[in-house]
Parts: structure tokens; C-alpha cells; sequence
């Protein structure tokens, strides 16, 4: 154990759940651990568990452990929530399921909502505050009280706290969350004006609901987790990663488990935005393809975009801050199938981690983006005998005939390549959402490619988008793991004020920004993390009068005036729309502020081991084999890319094969390397 304990100790371990595998980086100051295993999904702890053992960690010896978890995002879509129950103002019960008067499908006639809380667990009680906060209706605590000891009877394990206009006065939220813990038997309690202070009580509500209905279900699976690492002999802390892109300990996490959404996603924006700093690439679109889905986000100034208006699926307005990620269902393991219009589809289906793609052998029937890639020589699993590979070969081309090339009279070749023109098209729509829709031309950014898939589609979506580079981290299928490792502490706050210019005290802005600045310092110090500094990032949501969508408005200076705010929110108006109004006074609507405790550094050069670089090309060529470009077989050098020169430089066709992805590069393109490892692959005839 001593021996353990000295090559481990100062060891950092990042690691992520993920729909596919889960995936583990492990840093220390003596070298660098990998594991990429199956995720198990009925409970994502073992795959944390055995991703450990893969990486022959010693847990007791290591010095931080960093959780990026799909705990409660699946809890979420799939629906697997703890029963709750609601306190609500009298009047408003269905508010929740009101809703904001959209649709489903936008053009269609049909389409079913289900709220979070059931009709018959929201109750009502008398109370009500107006827009500012004036006590119209006291609070009735016996309705209170009566009304959680019927939401018990009914089974309910967790409550929300939702009163009108809490977000002004929260006097009532906080006598009526007394008067329930009195009488509740967990701690399993959302006051909607704690966790959002905002306006519009439909999002708020939501939001309450969401987390309520998860605490339970994300405070079950740390607290477990968190005691076999400790049976284990692990002491220090575990940390959570959330969908900000900070992080809290873990024996804080479930008090606001919403913020844990969109977990995963998050720590691969983070990784591109720390990997985006080392190489000075600061506008990056980052494209994370997975096994199941591929998630795609912008960053800008090296700043991620973080929105706090996200919809997790139709109806699901988490309104807490996160990071502004487009999910499609396009990855590696995505079921291509002919619909009933005979037309090619790609996804959202997925075969997952088992069975899985055909070309694994694990046993799965259904063609898939990755059998596409291996029928057309770019994608090759690894330790395949010879034998094998044929057989699978044939199973592969034997399907993709049956299922796909019949019905679209071609060969499965051609069927094969069709499927990932599919894909292509479905992620490169996405990209274009999430740079388009922000006002930004994806021509002015690189794309940072990564995930287990997400090489072999990069170089084809850049030239489809016009998008000049291309970034391959040094470990693409793990950069969610090395995302937790670098994540910094992070907690936002967010204050309804909804005053136009006007009428508006400038200091009241900075009185609320200061009052913010001070609670988050506190809570991030508070923390036992190290730290190298801590940062408060300061905006302003605002609107011009009588428009319903907000932009934000960074703040450098809390007491700017207010004719520097009108002016700041027309430049970034016109920034996103190319309008210019300016007869029409702006509204100042939420005081944001988002406190941020910076930890050290890490030296990315620790991802690669020197050792195995080769001293040049041709040494580091492992192969040569035909790989279907456009409508031809080209016969292409395979290299390891664990074993290229650091200063290597080579021209497409070409393969890169590594343990976490496989990286293809058509003819014409160019790729060089950077000095912390990253690829950088030059797209022909992009700008």
C-alpha cells in the first residue's frame, strides 16, 4: 500500500458517465491512467467503480475524485422520478400544465404533455403577493400544514414550494417551507424562489419541479457511491460536476440536483475551452459525438455560452444557469433504418453499449453510424484477429444489404456511405443551431472535435460548414473525463428586478450585485478545493419594452450608468439581429452574477507518453488499407497516433488510430500538430 500510495498520491481522477462507456483520466505528477469502459446503466456507479479498477487506480491513495454523472438527465427524459407533491397559491394548481401555450409539433394537430406532478399532488393553499411584493393574502399555515401531511398520505417523498411572485417578496415560500420541514421526514424540499429568483412562474415552477423530483434519485447515488469509495479507503472529497460547468461537493450536490442536468455535456465544453486557452484557439464549436448522441455548444473569448433558458425536451424549461448545449441524436451507435416513406433515417435509436454495433461482436443486429464507418474501411475495432474482422466483415455487409440497400436499390457500400451523409446532415444542422441561432458565422470558429466518434465525421462536417480548422484533442474519447479534471468551482445567482431604464436606480444593481458577489465568495471559499483565484463574472438580462426574449449584457464595472447599459444593449441587439431600435427604451429583467473559484492549471502534455512518439512517419505507420473516399476505395496509410512525431505533419488520406477514437483524414486535407498534443487538421478548400 505504501508503494501505492507514493506513485498515486497527487493523483486527479476525472470521470464521466456517459450513455455508451464511461470514461476515466486519471493525472498525476508521475504519469497518466486511462479506462474507457461499458456504462452501466442501472446503476452508473459500478461503471465508476470498475472504470477505477480498469485504470488500476488505488482509491485510497488518490487525492480527488471528479464526477461528471447522466444521473439525473435520464432520470429526467426517461421519466424515473421520485412521487411529488406541490404547495401552490390557491388558483394556480395548473399552472404547470398550462404551461406557455405551445405544441409538440409545431404544424401538427396532435401531441400529449405530461407534467411532472400529477394534477391530484398539486394542492393549494390561500396566499398571495403581487408583482412587488406587497402581501395581498397572508399565508394560511394550517393549509399548509394540511396539505403536506396529504401529499405524505399519498406517498409523496419529495415537495415543492411554489407561491406567486415569491421572486419579490419570499416571505411566504419561507414560512410555508417551515411549517413542512416540521412535519417532512427527509430533507427533500424545494422553495422555488431559493432556487430561482426569477419571473415567469410557469419556468420557475418547472424548474422547482425538476429538482424536487430528482433529489431524491441523485442523493440515493452519491451517497451510495460516496460510502463504497470510502469502504474503500478513499478520504477526501468527491466532487459533482454541473451543468454550469463548475463544480460542488458531492454532500452538497442534491440540494440543487436541477443544476446537475446536462452534467456530462458540460465537462467536454469545459475540457475544449481549457484545451481552446492552451493552444490560443478562443472560438471553438465544440462537437462531442458519442455513442449515442452528439452535442455541440459555442465558445467564445475562451468563454463557454451559458444560457439559463434551456429546455431539456418538450414542456422542460430548467431555468438555472448551463451550458448553451444542442443535443441531436446522432453518435456511433445511432440505428439507421428505411421509414415508411422509404426514405433513409439515422437515429435518435440507439444500440448502445449492449448489444451494440455489429462491428463490435458484442451481438448487435441492428446497422448502425459505426458499422457504416467500418463497412467503408475508416473505422477498424480494436484487437480483431483476422479471421474475425472477416466474419464480422460479412455480417456487417450482410445487414446493411438486407435492411438498407435493398430499399434504396443500391450496394451496401453505397447504403453505408448514404448513412453517413445522413448523419452528417443531422449534426451539421445542429451546428449550425447553436452558432446561427447566437449570431455567430461557424466560419469564424474552429471546430474542436471529440468524443469516441466524433474524429471520424470532424474533417467531412468542417468543409460541409466552410469551418477553416479543425482541433482533435489528445485524447478525444476522454475528454469529458479530462473536462471534470479541469472544471473549475462554480455557483450562479440569478435576481428578478424587471425595471425599465427609466425608472431604474442604478445603484440598486450594484447593491444586488454586491450582495451576490459576497454569498458566492463565501460558499466557493468555504470549499477545501484548491484555488488559484476567484473570479465574478457580472450580467444583466434585458429586453427592450414589451418584447418577450432577453439578451445578456456582460458587466465589467457594477456601477455603470444607465446610459452605458442602453447603449451596451443596442450593440449586442444589433450584434444578433442587424435591427436598430432606438426609440424604444430598454428593461432591465434579472441581475446575474456567477462566482468562480479558478484551481490550478494542468500540463496537457501529460496525455501523451513521450516514449511511444516514433522519430518519424514511417515508423509510425502501422498499416495500409482501402478506405471508401467519395465514390472510390483509396488505398491509405494507417498510423498510430499515440506514435507520431511531435512536430509530424502529413497530408489525406490518411488514418489515425488511437485507444479512445479513430481519426480520419480525406485526401487533400492536412494535419499538423500543436506543443500541448492537439492535432490540427487543415480543411481543403475552407476559408
Amino acid at each position: 500500500m505504501a508503494d501505492s500510495e507514493d506513485t498515486q498520491a497527487g493523483t486527479i481522477v476525472g470521470v464521466d458517465v456517459g450513455g455508451t462507456f464511461t470514461d476515466l483520466v486519471a493525472l498525476s505528477p508521475r504519469g497518466l491512467r486511462l479506462a474507457k469502459v461499458p456504462s452501466t446503466i442501472d446503476n452508473q456507479s459500478n461503471g465508476v467503480l470498475r472504470a477505477l479498477d480498469a485504470a488500476e487506480c488505488d482509491i485510497a491513495a488518490l487525492d480527488l475524485i471528479v464526477h461528471g454523472t447522466t444521473t439525473t438527465t435520464n432520470a429526467v427524459l426517461e421519466r424515473k422520478l421520485a412521487r411529488t407533491g406541490l404547495i401552490t397559491t390557491q388558483g394556480f394548481r395548473d399552472i404547470l400544465e398550462l404551461g406557455r401555450r405551445t405544441r409538440p409539433q409545431a404544424y401538427g394537430m396532435f401531441g400529449e404533455f405530461k407534467p411532472l406532478i400529477p394534477r391530484d399532488l398539486r394542492l393549494e393553499v390561500p396566499e398571495r403577493m403581487d408583482c412587488d411584493g406587497n402581501i395581498l393574502t397572508r399565508l394560511d399555515h394550517g393549509a399548509v400544514a394540511n396539505a403536506a401531511r396529504s401529499l405524505l398520505d399519498h406517498g409523496c417523498e419529495a415537495v415543492v414550494v411554489h407561491f406567486l411572485h415569491a421572486y419579490a417578496n419570499p416571505i411566504h415560500e419561507q414560512q410555508a417551507v417551515e411549517i413542512v420541514q416540521s412535519i417532512w421526514p427527509n430533507n427533500y424540499i424545494t422553495a422555488g424562489h431559493a432556487l430561482l429568483s426569477e419571473n415567469r412562474e410557469y419556468e420557475r415552477g418547472v424548474t422547482a419541479a425538476v429538482n424536487a423530483s430528482v433529489q431524491p434519485v441523485l442523493s440515493k447515488y452519491v451517497e451510495k457511491l460516496l460510502q463504497t469509495l470510502t469502504d474503500q479507503g478513499y478520504k477526501r472529497d468527491l466532487l459533482i460536476m454541473n451543468g454550469n460547468g463548475g463544480m460542488v461537493r458531492a454532500q452538497n450536490v442534491a440540494k440543487e440536483a436541477a443544476k446537475t442536468v446536462m452534467s456530462g455535456p458540460a465537462s467536454g465544453v469545459m475540457a475544449a475551452a481549457f484545451t481552446g486557452r492552451m493552444c490560443n484557439e478562443p472560438n471553438l464549436i465544440t462537437y462531442d459525438m458519442g455513442g449515442t448522441s452528439t452535442d455541440v455548444a459555442l465558445i467564445r473569448g475562451s468563454t463557454p455560452s451559458v444560457s439559463n433558458e434551456i429546455e431539456v425536451e418538450y414542456g422542460m424549461p430548467i431555468h438555472v444557469p448551463m451550458v448553451d448545449v444542442r443535443t441531436v441524436g446522432a453518435g456511433g451507435g445511432s440505428i439507421a433504418r428505411i421509414n415508411s416513406g422509404g426514405l433513409l433515417e439515422v437515429g435518435p435509436e440507439s444500440a448502445g453499449a449492449s448489444p451494440g454495433p455489429i462491428c463490435y461482436d458484442r451481438g448487435g443486429t441492428e446497422p448502425t453510424i459505426s458499422d457504416a464507418n467500418f463497412l467503408l474501411g475508416r473505422l477498424r475495432p480494436p484487437n480483431f484477429s483476422e479471421t474475425a474482422e472477416t466474419e464480422v466483415s460479412r455480417n456487417v455487409r450482410g445487414v446493411i444489404s438486407a435492411r438498407l440497400a435493398s430499399a434504396l436499390n443500391c450496394s451496401a457500400v453505397e447504403a453505408a456511405a448514404a448513412v453517413v451523409r445522413v448523419a452528417n446532415a443531422k449534426m451539421a444542422g445542429a451546428i449550425r443551431m447553436v452558432s446561427l441561432s447566437l449570431g455567430a458565422d461557424p466560419r469564424d470558429f474552429a471546430l474542436f472535435a471529440f468524443g469516441g466518434a466524433g474524429p471520424l465525421h470532424a474533417a467531412a462536417l468542417a468543409r460541409e460548414l466552410d469551418i477553416p480548422r479543425v482541433v482533435i484533442p489528445a485524447r478525444p474519447g476522454l475528454t469529458n473525463a479530462l473536462g471534470c479534471v479541469v472544471a473549475d468551482l462554480r455557483h450562479d445567482f440569478v435576481r428578478t428586478l424587471n425595471a425599465s431604464l427609466g425608472t431604474l436606480d442604478p445603484n440598486q444593481i450594484g447593491s444586488i450585485f454586491s450582495a451576490q458577489i459576497a454569498q458566492g465568495k463565501s460558499m466557493v471559499l468555504n470549499e477545501t478545493i484548491a484555488l488559484d483565484r476567484v473570479e465574478s463574472i457580472l450580467s444583466l438580462d434585458m429586453q427592450f419594452t414589451g418584447q418577450t426574449h432577453l439578451l445578456r449584457v456582460p458587466i465589467d464595472n457594477p456601477a455603470i450608468t444607465i446610459a452605458e447599459l442602453q447603449d451596451r444593449f443596442e450593440r449586442i441587439y444589433f450584434e444578433r439581429f442587424h435591427v436598430e431600435l432606438p426609440n424604444i427604451q430598454a428593461t432591465v429583467v434579472n441581475v446575474n452574477c456567477s462566482i468562480v473559484g479558478h484551481r490550478p492549471p494542468l500540463d496537457l502534455t501529460q496525455l501523451f507518453d513521450q516514449k511511444k512518439r516514433a522519430t518519424s512517419l514511417k515508423d509510425a505507420q502501422s498499416s495500409t488499407r482501402p478506405v471508401y473516399f467519395g465514390k472510390t476505395w483509396i488505398d491509405t496509410p494507417v498510423y498510430s497516433r499515440d506514435g507520431l512525431p511531435a512536430d509530424a505533419s502529413l497530408q489525406g488520406p490518411a488514418i489515425l488510430e488511437q485507444m479512445d477514437t479513430t481519426i480520419v483524414i480525406p485526401p487533400g486535407d492536412r494535419v499538423t500538430t500543436d506543443t500541448v498534443g492537439n492535432l490540427i487538421l487543415h480543411v481543403r478548400g475552407a476559408l
